[in-house]
């Protein structure tokens, strides 16, 4: 009789379960050695800075080298205005998107920041969160993508990890594992750093507070000896025993130094009223907008005056256009005349000699806005400048310049509901765009 013995359950398939538990084993061992060197990694990069920009950009480029990415970005939460800012992009035009924000609770990038959890996109296309818009404007076009909530092991986002388009194939769960690490470390780091910037910058303003004190005292005398001043010309040329014909040069002289003595005295009222503000800043307190009818020429005009003889000394032509024609807007006076003597004040030494600057306007009614416009034939600017432009990471090819004046402008703006845009070529000059509103939204007549 002839037996047919059945295989025992672990006879037949032992060698292969063993193979299977081997390369199972070799791939959780790869896999953490990926994760141990993206550790050592991030360690190496990150602890060599304390400035939360490096700390960011070399985040970032750790993490595309890790899992072999073509781009990314770091975007960083701004409490104050519920949005999410590009500090830092790598791929594309990536100078078009610095400083841009986007509402936090939108795109993918909102809801990933909002979970807390990582979302792993193999194509994008079909999600219907993507800013395809983004794309559009940077000329870029993202397939597959994995973004990160940047958070520590445990807490709170303080913004997202985007990594788009892996060279070979398609990002995975297993980057998400990689990328978590960079993430949490990055996190705390940037947070550290975050911490000691501000410590320094309140102590920063405790003594901008205290030299501001100085200083508005130090201009009362100022104020004072301009007014004896006055009083002394009005004397002393009323009693000239003036030739007839040299009446019509000694009323010019007369004329020009009320104008420069006027100058002095409304600049100096100007630099105390912005002691002022520093002071009110150091308090914690914060002057809203005061909103009032104001007529853009005669702001602009005042600035035209206030820089014209060193415009003049530079051989530059100072131009306003086109701006008695605007309508009367709802605007802070004081604030529209920072932006506008920034932007000039800015442009002067960037010009030559037998250049000029021009401050031009047009008004849209129908859309309730005024288009105004400053525009130089100066030296223009790099991607790398104009990428950092309205940023607190802005750059000044001025000497003593501290690149705060276009954070001025930017700031003015916001607080008036507009928008500033710039077109700038090396060589070719520079051109600001700032749209305003006739009456800013939900402002208070004060």
């Amino acid at each position: 009789m002839l037996t047919v013995q059945t295989p025992t359950r672990s006879a037949l398939p032992f060698p292969n379960r063993r193979q299977q538990w081997r390369r199972h084993e070799d791939l959780k061992l790869l896999k953490r050695e990926r994760e141990l060197e993206a550790a050592r990694r991030i360690c190496q990069a990150l602890f060599q800075h304390i400035n939360v920009d490096e700390l960011v950009e070399r985040a970032l480029r750790t993490a595309l080298e890790v899992v072999g990415a073509e781009a990314g970005a770091v975007l960083l939460a701004d409490a104050e205005f519920q949005q999410l800012v590009f500090r830092y992009v790598i791929g594309g035009k990536a100078d078009l998107l610095h400083g841009t924000a986007i509402p936090w609770d939108k795109g993918i990038a909102g809801a990933v920041f909002h979970s807390g959890e990582a979302a792993v996109i193999s194509d994008v296309s079909q999600d219907g969160r993507h800013f395809s818009d983004m794309d559009a404007h940077t000329g870029y076009k993202t397939r597959d993508m994995i973004v990160l909530p940047l958070k520590r092991w445990e807490g709170e986002p303080i913004g997202v990890l985007e990594v788009l388009n892996r060279r070979e194939g398609r990002l995975d769960q297993d980057d998400v594992a990689i990328l978590t690490i960079i993430s949490a470390l990055s996190s705390e780091t940037i947070e550290q750093a975050r911490l000691f910037e501000e410590a320094k910058l309140a102590e920063v303003v405790r003594i901008l507070g205290d030299i501001g004190h100085d200083v508005k005292n130090l201009l009362q005398p100022v104020v004072t000896a301009t007014g004896l001043l006055q009083t002394e010309l009005d004397e002393l040329f009323g009693g000239l025993p003036v030739p007839v014909m040299e009446q019509s040069k000694t009323a010019a002289s007369h004329e020009l130094c009320n104008e420069m003595i006027g100058l002095l005295r409304d600049t100096t009222k100007r630099i105390q009223d912005r002691m002022k503000e520093i002071a009110d800043c150091v308090k914690g307190l914060s002057v809203p907008p005061m909103f009032a009818s104001c007529r853009v020429a005669n702001v602009v005009g005042y600035v035209v005056k206030t820089l014209g003889k060193y415009a003049e000394e530079r051989g530059l032509a100072l131009r306003a256009e086109g701006l008695d024609d605007l309508p009367v807007i709802l605007a802070d006076e004081n604030r529209l005349f920072n932006a506008f003597y920034n932007l000039v004040n800015n442009a002067i030494p960037e010009v030559p000699a037998g250049g000029s600057i021009t401050v031009r306007g047009r008004a849209k009614p129908d859309a309730g806005v005024v288009l105004l416009e400053v525009a130089d034939t100066g030296r223009g600017m790099s991607p790398e400048v104009r990428a950092r432009l309205f940023t607190a990471r802005a750059i000044s090819s001025k000497a003593g310049g501290t690149g705060l004046g276009t954070k001025i402008v930017k700031d003015v703006v916001d607080a008036h509901g507009g928008q500033i845009t710039v077109d700038s070529e090396e060589g070719k000059g520079t051109t600001f765009h700032l749209l305003l509103p006739i009456r800013p939204p939900g402002c208070c007549l004060r």
